[in-house]
């Protein structure tokens, strides 16, 4: 045999054994769905991105994100998540609320702390995010893999608010949520659940007269538009989950369950970063891009006026949850308080 005949016979094994080797590398990938709840560039949409760039720098897997709209709203996408059509779902407790009614702790007003550090220091410690809420989320069908807060929760209304009686005949949108409801009733309002979709139509006829979200998503979904006085009341954050069908991770390898917890930890990390300073940035957009927009800022005599109805919303919170939903808020309660102390 010549040296080209037996160069040629040895590429083509070569070439064999790289095709079977690809091949086999192609049976272990997979490509694995992601859906969250908001625009491009917003922060699940960000975490989101994190998350795969993570699982595809480190795996044969890949990962497509689909945002708001493509797959539907967020109860879509929960159920498609929950069907196993969906590998992982970034759902606020907002929306999980009606699923897991203990999630809806969140939604109790003056409850967090609003400071950036202490939120931040409260999500990494809390035996109650850490601990209690996977179990809840487990019992659903779903693994708990991030909580993460996204922002301070602002209100927008037609005109600007001060106290409890400003809200008086106001038609405030919710989220299907019964505590948020129970937040804003307490308040003064009239609230009014509507899906995100609805919400800048609802907004533009007067259909309602205000809704509430992080800043961000006050700008880039241009409520600011449509509702441009802005009310800072330090009543809470926003706060949302990352999570999976469980019987499709329980069914991942060992090697496959460290990836995606390591890749949810690192998207965490990530978020983090890209909060600190968003809420600035996205007010200094929407003032340079409107006029109209006015902003207040409760002061603390004003901000005691609408605390002093948060127990109701707390009593009602129990009511709704239980003997369970008592020892988690006063776990919450602890972790707060020892988060704060140090």
């Amino acid at each position: 045999m010549s040296n080209i005949s037996k160069f040629k016979k040895l590429a083509g094994f070569s070439a064999f054994a790289f095709a079977a080797m690809t091949a086999a590398n192609s049976v272990n990938a997979a490509n694995w769905r992601y859906a969250h709840e908001e625009y491009e560039g917003d922060v699940q949409d960000v975490f989101a991105y994190d998350f795969k760039e993570y699982i595809e720098d480190n795996s044969d897997h890949t990962v497509q994100v689909y945002r708001f709209g493509e797959l539907g709203e967020s109860d879509d996408i929960m159920e498609q998540t929950q069907a196993g059509i969906l590998n992982f779902v970034n759902q606020s407790p907002g929306f999980t609320g009606s699923l897991i009614p203990e999630a809806q702790i969140f939604f109790i007003p003056y409850l967090m702390p609003t400071d950036m550090d202490t939120v931040i220091k409260f999500f990494r410690e809390s035996k109650a995010i850490n601990e209690d809420f996977p179990e809840l989320y487990a019992q659903n069908g779903l693994e708990l893999l991030k909580m993460y807060p996204e922002g301070e929760m602002v209100v927008t209304v037609d005109e600007p608010v001060t106290k409890p009686e400003d809200f008086d005949n106001k038609k405030i949108r919710v989220m299907t949520n019964p505590l948020l409801s129970e937040t804003y009733a307490a308040f003064g309002a009239t609230p009014t659940p509507l899906p995100w979709g609805e919400v800048y139509g609802a907004l533009q006829t007067n259909m309602i007269q205000g809704q509430e979200n992080p800043i961000f998503w006050i700008e880039s979904g241009g409520l600011y538009e449509v509702s441009p006085n802005l009310v800072f009341t330090s009543h809470g954050w926003f706060t949302t989950a990352m999570m999976a069908n469980k019987n499709f991770y329980d069914g991942l390898s060992d090697e496959d369950k460290k990836l995606v917890q390591d890749a949810a930890d690192h998207a965490f990390e990530e978020i983090i970063d890209h909060i600190d300073g968003l809420a600035d940035e996205a007010l200094a957009k929407i003032q340079e891009a409107s006029d109209e927009v006015t902003v207040t800022r409760l002061n603390d005599e004003q901000i005691e006026a609408f605390k002093a109805r948060a127990p109701q919303v707390e009593d009602k919170f129990i009511e709704m949850t239980g003997e369970g939903g008592e020892e988690l808020l006063n776990q919450f309660k602890e972790d707060l308080k020892a988060v704060q102390n140090n």
